[in-house]
């Protein structure tokens, strides 16, 4: 079942035939379509090393070639500074005749991602986000700062989204709860400069393995934003406990941590009817994410 009403359809033989027409080296290399919950791309392994991936929504693509360009040397940024690996920006095809929108080849990464709640009571897992994050704060920004869509910057840009996920939740969530949690959350100042942040730390962008944090993935939007940001990552991947050692050893301000919870929160409203039926995965971590979120707001 497609998750967007204009997603575009990747199966292995057009994989195939742009290897073959642009990468020839890279032809005969054995292929795997890669099952995930991701919702932006479709993920193909190339042999042992690299993989593919396809952006899934259309637009022009000129626009989505600038967007990988910018893409590209994000994650070349994230990897010089970041204390666990991403993957490697290769190369970046052209559109073909099965497939509309340039793509890119990056280097593979080993581990397992951290869905249905994999980890979550793994300490060690809560102590590498911390030093992860640490790292990627400790960037210089070089007079960078937030400017583009999506979370990262002002809480109240979100309203509106809210209020629409609040209405298509009505038969699946306990919505008054939740509706008066955003009116607690959209309001939340905030005075922090911004600061490098990963941007999208859920678990189908985490790689662990042994309870360990080995790979970060879709590092592409490795930029300026609030600091609270990757905070999303201690109510998406972490039990209570966890998110307790995450947060003692973190030390954000209280502000700062409420302000993380209200980006997850709004990440999670939208996951859970966007996604019940086309990727129920990442309704599911919507879901539990929210449980985490309204059980903490009542202790």
């Amino acid at each position: 079942m497609a998750m967007h009403d204009d997603e575009i359809q990747v199966s292995e033989p057009v994989v195939r035939s742009l290897l073959k027409n642009q990468f020839p080296e890279l032809g005969g290399e054995p292929i795997l379509k890669v099952e995930s919950s991701g919702t932006v791309n479709a993920i193909f392994r190339i042999g042992e090393d690299l993989a593919a991936r396809f952006p899934l929504r259309r637009r022009n693509p000129g626009v989505e070639w600038e967007a990988l360009e910018v893409e590209a040397s994000a994650s070349a940024e994230f990897s010089r500074c970041s204390p666990f690996p991403g993957p490697q920006p290769v190369a970046i095809g052209e559109p073909g005749e099965s497939y509309p929108l340039p793509w890119v080849i990056q280097t593979w990464l080993p581990g397992t991602v951290a869905e249905d709640g994999s980890g979550a009571a793994s300490t060690r897992l809560a102590l590498d986000i911390v030093e992860l994050i640490t790292a990627l704060r400790s960037v210089d920004t070089i007079g960078r700062s937030f400017g583009r869509s999506g979370r990262g910057g002002d809480l109240r840009d979100h309203d509106a989204w809210v209020q629409e996920c609040l209405k298509k939740s009505r038969s699946l969530l306990d919505v008054p709860r939740l509706s008066a949690r955003w009116d607690q959350f959209v309001g939340l100042p905030r005075s922090a400069q911004d600061v490098m942040s990963h941007g999208d730390l859920t678990p189908s962008n985490v790689l662990v393995a042994d309870g360990r944090l080995v790979g970060v993935l879709d590092c592409g939007g490795f930029g300026p934003a609030d600091p609270a940001l990757d905070l999303i990552a201690a109510w998406h991947l972490l039990d209570d406990e966890r998110r307790e050692v995450f947060r003692e050893a973190l030390a954000p301000g209280a502000l700062e941590w409420e302000r993380g919870k209200a980006w997850a929160f709004e990440q999670s409203m939208g996951a859970v009817w966007y996604y019940e039926h086309s990727n129920p995965s990442m309704s599911a971590m919507g879901r539990r994410t929210l449980e985490r979120i309204l059980a903490d707001s009542a202790s």
